[in-house]
């Protein structure tokens, strides 16, 4: 029986051999090649790189480059290794006792670092140097690295060292410091298309450009990933049958990429129905649904970069068709859209990756990404705000529940959440909500801080008063109120002030903050007052006369529930002109008012 040759995969047989076989890394092999020419060759180096990058591989070549003797035995260290030197045929072979290859994940100790500083005391034994290569730097223990640092800094003139990881930072800066460090960059997907190309004729397998487009950018700049992918692919194809985009995607488990282009069109045009429908067809040929919203975010992201530098993209491994899509919709949407889409896809992304129904999750994230479209973004909030001086916010509160949902602006979008957090709300039209015989649409003018008072009094707004009582007035116009911080204040005064004018006069206010120049509040002038008679002679006599006494003053026990916002009230007797802690309770847990 005839012996057979093993079966060796793409990555392994095509791992380059010298640096000229390297792709993608010419910065780095113009330092080196500088180096070896000069005599400039340092004590350690450090690779750095996402995997598959050829990190392992790039190790090798150097300890070839730095051993090898040439054809006649008289070379010293090159840049291009000869190839046919016992030396670099036996790193080749991974049989050369000089070059130590270790795995950092397996020989992580103080121990194992330890037994490399000993070893690295003496000579190689026919190599030039004695090298050695740390495939995962980043798993050695500090202790390790530690016991590593002395020889690190100082070692003998025959040894070097090669530190190759994916996470750098992780390193000691010790370490780092003591390396000449390389970055290798992710290979373009225009050099791994032709890259595989090229692969893929030496094994007699057809493929279409846009099958190897495809594969090359799913690679994402690792060659090894991709070489696997090619191998996967090859074997996947029919016999004597070119290998073609649908059976790639198939593969991969991703969607059109034109299809993709027009899923953001109908998803920008807030067609959720279409949406739907096309996200259900690529899931059903056997796309992921994290695949596809991943593949969207791509489409936003080109389409964005369009918008703002036409001059400079570069669609990499992109059909035109795909890039005519893109520039079609770059001249529709805005980047205030985009980058909202951007979040919005980006979000879903991350819920469909860990969610149990991933298909369900994506859905859902398309829907939120339908509807937001329809929303004005910020800043044209801000503009119509600007332009609109007599914008007003009508509140309504939902009877269906108890404890319901807090405010909601009329008109229920989502534009009306923004209150709560900026003045950016436009008008929104929308039944008025039911009102008592007896109550008129609020159309209440404010001239002055003291008019907002008696007005508030009046109409009986004890949540708005109760901040008012605590406010010291740096400055006051219609609809817009500045007032100094202090630290008498809850966190979130100014919201909550906010929300109850809103609440209370059905206008839009604007409330700002202010250092200094507040002038004293109701609380201030109270408590002066109080300090006053406290203070005064005949009673503090009278304390002293009847000793456990407790002055009581003849105001509404206010002070104890302005004390702290935040903590309930005990009261039994409660004073209905007087809000109480367990009443104030802001935002989703108000309770509608009858």
């Amino acid at each position: 029986m005839s012996d057979t040759v093993p079966y060796r995969v793409l990555a392994r047989k095509y791992r380059p051999r010298d640096f000229d076989d390297l792709i993608g890394q010419e910065a780095m092999v113009r330092t080196l090649g500088n180096a070896f020419q000069r005599n400039r060759i340092a004590q350690a180096y450090l690779l750095t790189g996402v995997r598959g990058i050829g990190k392992t591989t790039t190790a090798r070549i150097i300890a070839r480059a730095l051993n090898c003797i040439g054809h006649d035995g008289e070379g010293g260290p090159t840049i291009k290794p000869c190839g046919e030197c016992v030396h670099c045929k036996d790193i080749m072979e991974d049989r050369d006792v000089d070059v130590v290859e270790l795995d950092a994940a397996s020989n992580n100790s103080v121990d194992n670092a330890r037994e490399i500083s000993e070893a690295s005391r003496y000579r190689p034994v026919s190599a030039r140097y004695k090298v050695y290569i740390l495939d995962e730097a980043h798993m050695l223990t500090n202790q390790a690295f530690n016991a590593l640092l002395k020889t690190l800094e100082e070692p003998p003139p025959h040894v070097k060292f090669i530190f190759a990881t994916t996470e750098v930072r992780r390193l000691p800066v010790t370490v780092l410091s003591r390396c000449q460090r390389f970055d290798l960059r992710r290979v373009s997907p225009d050099q791994l298309t032709t890259h595989f190309s090229k692969i893929a004729e030496a094994e007699g397998a057809e493929f279409e450009e846009e099958a190897v487009r495809m594969i090359a950018r799913a690679a994402d700049g690792s060659v090894r990933d991709g070489l696997s992918l090619l191998d996967q692919a090859i074997a996947l194809g029919d016999s004597g049958q070119p290998i073609n985009a649908e059976v790639v995607r198939e593969m991969l488990g991703l969607a059109d990429r034109l299809a993709i282009y027009e899923l953001l069109d109908s998803a920008m045009k807030g067609d959720a129905s279409s949406v739907l429908s096309q996200f259900g067809e690529m899931v059903s040929v056997g796309a992921e649904p994290a695949a596809v919203l991943h593949d969207l975010m791509e489409a936003i992201y080109w389409t964005t970069r369009l918008s703002v530098d036409p001059k400079g993209v570069d669609f990499a491994g992109s059909s035109e068709a795909e890039q005519a899509r893109a520039s079609k919709l770059a001249g529709q949407l805005t980047v205030p859209i985009l980058t909202r889409a951007w979040q919005l896809v980006s979000k879903g992304y991350s819920e469909t990756m860990t969610a149990a129904s991933p298909r369900l999750a994506g859905e859902m994230a398309l829907i939120r990404l339908c509807y937001a479209s329809n929303l004005p973004t910020p800043d044209d909030l801000i503009r119509r705000i600007e332009n609109s001086s007599e914008t007003k916010v009508t509140p309504s509160f939902s009877p269906s529940s108890k404890r319901g949902g807090g405010p909601n602006i009329s008109g229920g979008s989502q534009a009306a959440a923004l209150i709560a957090e900026a003045p950016e709300v436009e008008p929104i039209s929308s039944p008025a909500p039911a009102q008592k015989p007896t109550e008129r649409p609020v159309d209440a003018h404010f001239p002055d801080f003291e008019s907002l008072v008696a007005w508030l009094t009046n109409k009986g707004a004890p949540r708005a008063l109760t901040l008012l009582r605590r406010l010291r007035l740096v400055a006051f116009e219609p609809m817009r109120i500045v007032y100094e911080t202090h630290d008498g204040l809850p966190d979130d005064f100014r919201k909550k002030l906010r929300e109850e004018l809103v609440r209370a006069t059905g206008q839009l206010w604007v409330v700002e903050e202010a250092k200094s120049g507040g002038q004293l509040s109701t609380a201030d002038l109270e408590k002066a007052a109080d300090d006053k008679i406290r203070s005064h002679p005949l009673v503090q006599a009278a304390l002293a006369t009847f000793p456990g006494s407790e002055l009581k003053l003849g105001r509404p026990a206010t002070s104890e529930a302005d004390t702290n916002l935040f903590v309930p009230s005990t009261r039994d007797d409660e004073n209905p002109d007087v809000v109480y802690e367990d009443d104030f309770t802001l935002g989703e847990e108000w309770e509608p008012e009858n």
